[in-house]
């Protein structure tokens, strides 16, 4: 399983160095950056890493304690590396305003956070909590996302635009989720204080706020600006403030 996972990672390694090396060719100023930021790394773990280093990091001390944290993590877990895989290619297919897998690694800062993230969640475990933090808040501070390192998220996940979103400690993120602009998801203040699960496939708009003990299902949708605090069954859409339920599938309809 493992050789498989590598494999992928490599292939789409190598799709992202020959993105790199066609836009070096049509735009040779560019081209430095992308020599820098791309085709010196040898894999995508010591790319992605750098690019982390590079986007929390303010100095040139702090930028290597974070690519070195990045790369540890990396190399520690191969598994990040095939995650972080499918996360970029999650974008390129869900992201109508691009084909391609090198803007969004380069440009995309809900990409780098979510990263950045994976990252603290794996210290957070290993007790590096100090640490885990520390990318926390510098994740906060340059990218304006910050996400707890206990929060549970799957793979193909996208921050689309990404300023703004706030995802509590223990909140449980499923595969294929979509969170657009300043989405807050985490505790309600009433006790007792457990946090959102939130299924495969979900949408969820700008300017929402999940909070509490619910549950949303698979392929549901929260509309932008809906405050929800009760749960929404798989497939339906939840508008308005508070919610109310839209456009579910006969069975949630009929219960």
């Amino acid at each position: 399983m493992m050789a498989a996972a590598t494999t992928a990672s490599d292939s789409l390694w190598q799709d992202i160095r020959d993105e790199a090396r066609r836009a070096m060719a049509a735009d040779p100023v560019f081209g430095k950056s992308l020599a820098d930021t791309v085709l010196i790394h040898g894999d995508f773990a010591a790319a992605l890493a750098d690019l982390i280093g590079r986007r929390l990091g303010g100095s040139a001390a702090e930028r290597a304690r974070f690519t070195t944290f990045s790369l540890d993590a990396f190399r520690s877990q191969p598994g990040l590396i095939e995650t972080a895989s499918r996360d970029l290619q999650g974008i390129a297919r869900r992201d109508p305003a691009i084909a391609e897998l090198l803007p969004p690694l380069l440009h995309y800062k809900g990409y780098v956070a979510l990263q950045a993230w994976r990252v603290s969640h794996w210290l957070w475990h290993r007790g590096q909590i100090d640490a885990a933090l520390l990318f926390q808040n510098e994740a906060s501070n340059a990218l304006q996302v910050s996400i707890h390192p206990a929060a549970s998220i799957g793979s193909a996940v996208y921050l689309d635009h990404a300023t703004g979103i706030v995802i509590g400690a223990n909140v449980v993120i499923g595969d294929e989720v979509t969170i657009l602009q300043n989405v807050s998801i985490g505790r309600h203040s009433e006790l007792p204080a457990r946090s959102p699960r939130i299924g495969r496939g979900v949408y969820i708009g700008g300017g929402a706020t999940i909070l509490g003990d619910i549950g949303i299902g698979d392929f549901a949708k929260i509309g932008a600006g809906t405050l929800l605090t009760s749960d929404v069954p798989a497939g339906c859409t939840a508008v308005g403030n508070p919610a109310r339920l839209t456009n579910c599938p006969e069975p949630a309809s009929a219960a």
